[in-house]
This record gives C-alpha cells, sequence and structure tokens, in this order.
C-alpha cells in the first residue's frame, strides 16, 4: 500500500505523520521500523497515527521506532498540536486545544505567526507520578511528606560502578541520574577519557543497560543531567528508540527530579541536544512544558 505522510520534529525530536482521521490505519512493528529507518526508510524516532476522539481535538496514536507503543511524548504531542493547527482541524485563533493520548488528555496552548500556523506551545503534562510502584520501578522509597514515597537518588550497580537514580514518571517511565563528578567516573564510559563529560558520555551503552535493567519492569527512559548556571543540561536514552536529540517527558522528569533532589527551583530550562524547553512545576502540582514544533516536509512511500 501507498501512505501519505508527513514529518515534523520537536528540537530534532522527529516523528512520522499519518492521518488516520479517515480510514483506519494499523501499522506493524515491521512497518514502524521500516518507516523510520534512516537509511532504507523515511527516518524517525517515532510514528504518530492521527486519529478522532470523544471530547478532544484529537487522538495522537503514538508508536516507538521498535514498533512498540509509548503512552506519551512531550516533542510528540507538541508536533501533534502543530499538526491539528496547520491542518485547521482546530481553530487556530482560539489558542488552545485538548490533545487525548494513552497517558490521559492533555491541554494545550499554543502560538501560531501570521499565516496562523503554530509556532510554539504549552502542554499541560499533568502531575508526576513518584510512587515507586505507578513509575513502574522496584526501587525502594522514601517518605517525603505530601508528594508521597518516592524512589529519589538511588544507587544501581553496573559493570561501570553505581549511578544514583530518580524516578519519575509522566505518564511514562523515566529514571534521572544527575552526576556532579564526571572525573570520578570509570574512564570506559567516555569516547574521551580527556574530556570526561556530558557530551562524551557513551550514553548508548550505559542508557541501553539501565533501559532493560530489572528494577525497571516496563523498561525505562534513561536520563544523564548535570546542573549549569543556565539550569539543567541532559541527554536521554528513550525506551524502545535509543538516543535521541530531545525528550518532552524526559526534560519534565528531569527538571521534577532537579526539584525533588534540590538542585533546582520549580522552574528551569533544561538544555538538551536538540535545543532548549522550559519546564515549570507548578505549585498545584501540574508540570507544564513550553517549546517550539516544526514541518520539515511530506511525500508518500510504499509498505
Amino acid at each position: 500500500m501507498v501512505i501519505e505522510f508527513e514529518k515534523y520534529n520537536g528540537l530534532g525530536n522527529d516523528f512520522i505523520f499519518i492521518d488516520g482521521t479517515g480510514e483506519a490505519v494499523e501499522l506493524t512493528p515491521q512497518q514502524v521500523g521500516f518507516l523510520c529507518d534512516r537509511h532504507f526508510g523515511i527516518g524517525a524516532d517515532g510514528v504518530i497515527v492521527v486519529r478522532k476522539a470523544d471530547g478532544a481535538d484529537g487522538y495522537m496514536h503514538y508508536i516507538n521506532s521498535d514498533g512498540s507503543l509509548a503512552q506519551m511524548c512531550g516533542n510528540g504531542v507538541r508536533c501533534f498540536a502543530k499538526y491539528l493547527v496547520d491542518h485547521g482541524m482546530v481553530d487556530a485563533s482560539s489558542g488552545r486545544l485538548l490533545a487525548m493520548t494513552l497517558a490521559g488528555p492533555r491541554p494545550i496552548a499554543f502560538d501560531v505567526d501570521d499565516e496562523g500556523k503554530m509556532t510554539v506551545a504549552t502542554v499541560e503534562m499533568g502531575q508526576p507520578i513518584l510512587e515507586p510502584a505507578e513509575v513502574p520501578c522496584l526501587l525502594p522509597g522514601a517518605s517525603l511528606g505530601r508528594l508521597g514515597t518516592v524512589a529519589c537518588e538511588q544507587a544501581i550497580d553496573s559493570p561501570w560502578g553505581p549511578f544514583a537514580f530518580t524516578a519519575v514518571s509522566m505518564g511514562n517511565p523515566h529514571a534521572v541520574c544527575f552526576v556532579d563528578n564526571w572525573q570520578a567516573l570509570d574512564d570506559g564510559l567516555f569516547t574521551d577519557a580527556e574530556r570526561k563529560g556530558l557530551d562524551t558520555l557513551r550514553i548508548d551503552e550505559v542508557g541501553a543497560w539501565y533501559e532493560s535493567h530489572g528494577a525497571f519492569p516496563q523498561k525505562t527512559n534513561v536520563e544523564f543531567a548535570e546542573v549549569t548556571p543556565e539550569g539543567v543540561r541532559m541527554r536521554v536514552f528513550e525506551r524502545g528508540c535509543g538516543e535521541t536529540l530531545a525528550c518532552g517527558t524526559g526534560a519534565c522528569a528531569t527538571a521534577v527530579a532537579a526539584c525533588l533532589t534540590g538542585r533546582a527551583e520549580r522552574a528551569v530550562t533544561v538544555s538538551l541536544k536538540g535545543g532548549a524547553l522550559a519546564i515549570e512545576w507548578g505549585e498545584d502540582g501540574v508540570v507544564r512544558m513550553t517549546g517550539p514544533a516544526a514541518f520539515a516536509f511530506s511525500g508518500t512511500i510504499q509498505l
């Protein structure tokens, strides 16, 4: 069959969009893998099928590049909002829409340019899930008052030594590790042992190792981060995908973890390889993420 598609990205985290609002579109994991392949297919971190939704402006059906379903994707949902706005599926002058995801509804406020095309969106990402069993993870937790039990900076051993993770779910599980002393880590963790740091970390190896660790029964997204004068810098190894240039839910989870561990205030700029997101963990408990979304190109492909 011939598939019509459009390509979008949020800070370089890229997605193939397929319109499923009319004819039903069902893809096998093998077809998704082919579409996302950067050599033989279109190339993307995942596929988003746009579907209708009762009580919302649309449903975002997100599939990782390995064919597995994801409950939520922060960069993807901003791109989803842009797809709805730019295709006239919502009123561009309203400045608001409601996206349905497997993680539940996500209210979104957006700005448009002079042509009515969406440029920036602020997504209400919901309250972070901190209870270890609900993340889910098997790490021990400690009581943090009204926040309940949180698995905060719990050490997990690895072939390169232990790393301390804070477990946060933003509708999908995240394990966030802040590194305060890069020089203390094993030389083999870096592409250049003389320039130890976030940029030279072999995240494709250590991230993959922790993604499938037994402490995370549904696997996990893995973030390594550091605090800077400008905010927080992070890299992410996404569950079912590998390292991406950006991860919206990962930025939210990292901001929450930074606040929980006393490394940042409730509003912080999180810088990723593809750019920066403004994250605020409001006093109402809701995490809000603000960032851009961009259209790249459209076309057809034979499946």
